[in-house]
């Protein structure tokens, strides 16, 4: 009898240890995102909603994070930043996420950057803007290559191309104006000069008045900024009215469908992003090849539709999650001190270096320079 009863406390007390490590393997980790899956914005946010959707789908299958499985709660804000504001109180004070990732607009991210920093909330976005991360927030993270990069690679292909007198349109978003920032800040730098700058409407459906201003500027190249559907009829309308000069779009313009609404008038437009629409060229020696063709083509495969940049955006920032959860656990702070001091992450938008002074991790070199001919993405002949 009493060689049973010391048996039976060993094993309750076999019991007692083993219960936390289980817990601890059946622990949720619930993630949530803004994104604009549907309205002006969609091109953005739909396929990130897919790409997050894909991975969480494929790391539960596998078991989840070190065991604890994902839940992923997507609000669609549309691209609305009062809604962008709303859905962030919801996540944290009613479904109680562990991090958002998202908005897919600058807009909606500076919208909600104090309400996250307030709450202590780590906010991965995968909006462009610098602003975003310039001044660094303490939670706010952003995966997109910065502006000013973007920017300064176009000057460097003006120069190359020797167009010194550019007309500037840019749309009326906090990613346009951002971004019309940076090119009246860095012009002077290149030897560009600005002849002419317009603010358009982002839910314009023709800017014929404004292009013919561009025009009667004689403006020997066009730098047009936004991420809505405007950038095709911008194409569209300088090539109805005979504007034939170089069109330079934002790293915004990474989604063939922008290509495909323009039509004949997207040929020949150049633009920066990352090498994701480029994947196929790569030599299998390059440190992203890997990461680009594997993203390339379980996105493609699943959804029957081209990757895109943005697609790319979130499948960074929910992948630098899950490798600083990885290293880190479940306790958000060192989870985020683990996403401050990551180096080395290669991603679809480059290979990532955080800092406490760099909360976007990317250098001018994680840009390429593309251009668009015979309606496909390709690499811009040096």
């Amino acid at each position: 009898m009493r060689k049973l009863r010391v048996l039976v406390i060993a094993l309750l007390a076999l019991a007692l240890i083993a219960t936390p490590a289980l817990a601890k393997k059946h622990k949720t980790i619930k993630v949530g995102a803004i994104l604009a899956v549907t309205g002006k914005a969609s091109f953005l946010g739909a396929p990130e909603s897919k790409t997050l959707q894909m991975l969480v789908d494929e790391i539960n299958a596998k078991g989840g994070i070190d065991g604890h499985k994902v839940e992923l709660v997507i609000k669609d804000s549309a691209g609305d930043p009062e809604k962008a504001i709303s859905f962030t109180k919801q996540l944290i004070e009613e479904d109680k996420v562990f991090a958002i990732i998202g908005p897919s607009t600058s807009g909606e991210t500076m919208k909600i950057k104090s309400i996250v920093e307030e709450a202590k909330m780590i906010l991965l976005s995968c909006a462009a803007a610098e602003v975003i991360v310039n001044p660094v927030a303490k939670y706010v993270f952003k995966t997109p290559q910065k502006d000013s990069f973007a920017v300064q690679k176009i000057f460097q292909q003006m120069n190359k191309m020797g167009i010194k007198k550019v007309g500037v349109v840019v749309g009326g978003t906090g990613f346009g104006k951002a971004g019309k920032a940076q090119i009246e800040k860095l012009a002077p730098e290149f030897g560009i000069e600005i002849l002419i700058s317009e603010v358009y409407a982002p839910n314009s459906t023709d800017l014929t008045a404004v292009v013919t201003k561009l025009k009667g500027a004689k403006v020997e190249g066009v730098i047009n900024w936004s991420i809505v559907p405007a950038q095709s009829i911008v194409a569209k309308n300088m090539a109805q009215i005979g504007l034939d000069v170089p069109l330079f779009q934002s790293h915004g313009f990474g989604n063939i469908k922008y290509v495909e609404a323009a039509g004949a008038a997207a040929e020949g437009i150049i633009f920066p992003a990352g090498r994701l629409l480029v994947a196929d060229t790569l030599s299998k020696k390059h440190p992203q090849q890997a990461v680009l063709a594997k993203y390339k083509k379980d996105y493609e495969s699943k959804f029957n539709e081209p990757a895109s940049t943005f697609g790319g955006h979130a499948y960074d920032a929910f992948m630098i999650l899950v490798k600083a959860i990885e290293k880190a656990g479940t306790d958000k702070e060192k989870v985020r001190d683990a996403i401050e001091n990551m180096k080395g992450f290669v991603g679809t938008g480059g290979v990532f270096n955080f800092s406490a002074e760099d909360h976007n991790g990317l250098d001018i070199n994680s840009f390429e320079m593309l251009t668009v001919k015979d309606g496909k993405f390709t690499l811009l002949k040096k």
